[in-house]
């Protein structure tokens, strides 16, 4: 039993790094060749897990060669434009403007029914209402909505909004992010000064963030 949970343990921190350095996609992103690798590195890894007689490398061997596999091929992919089309496929317009695209549907394999399924999972519930309709090489559906019934935008009204910039945490459980403080140009006096206006130091908050304008969101930690 104990073979069997170091085995498990050294199997699964493999596969851990693996699957970091293949890249932070989601199962719904992947490419077809990057599901396919995703797929054989599980069962890879079960086989040795489980059969205490096989050797663990016979696991890890195969696991690795998936990995440098999958780097090729990124590698290829980034560098041709053709190698990719082969690879990964090429996009497919279901709607094209307002229209369904029948041919499209039959080749893809797609029924009327997983369209609407897909359009309501992009927040469209009418058919009308939609102008194109692509199915990505990773197989989620990209929808345009047609000009009236999209969402208005700031540059409609001819309004040019200020720049924001992006959130930075400055504390998360108590722990103050130095590497962040010093992004925005701060220090620690500073960020003293600014929480003790939520009557707490930075060791008692749960969170500590400043974004693009300068303002603070402050919240203790319970118990403190």
């Amino acid at each position: 039993m104990l073979i069997t949970f170091f085995r498990t343990v050294i199997l699964y921190i493999i596969v851990l790094i693996v699957m970091r350095l293949m890249g932070k996609r989601e199962i719904g992103q992947m490419q077809p060749f990057e599901l396919a690798i995703s797929i054989m590195i599980a069962d890879l890894a079960t086989i040795p897990m489980t059969e205490t007689g096989i050797p663990i490398f016979n696991g890890i061997i195969p696991i690795l060669g998936l990995l440098v596999m999958h780097l090729i091929i990124s590698i290829i992919n980034m560098k041709s434009l053709k190698a990719r089309e082969i690879i990964c496929g090429k996009p497919s317009i279901l709607i094209y403007r307002g229209k369904i695209n029948r041919k499209a549907l039959v080749k893809e394999r797609f029924t009327i029914n997983e369209l609407q399924e897909r359009l309501r999972g992009n927040n469209v519930i009418n058919l009308g209402d939609v102008e194109y309709a692509i199915l990505e090489t990773s197989g989620q559906v990209t929808v345009i909505q047609k000009p009236e019934k999209r969402g208005t935008t700031p540059e409609d009204f001819n309004i040019k909004p200020e720049y924001e910039g992006i959130p930075y945490d400055l504390v998360i459980d108590g722990k103050i992010m130095e590497k962040n403080l010093q992004a925005i140009g701060k220090n620690r006096q500073w960020l003293n000064k600014q929480v003790e206006k939520f009557k707490m130091k930075p060791e008692e908050a749960l969170v500590v963030t400043i974004d693009g304008k300068g303002q603070i969101f402050c919240q203790k930690k319970e118990g403190v």
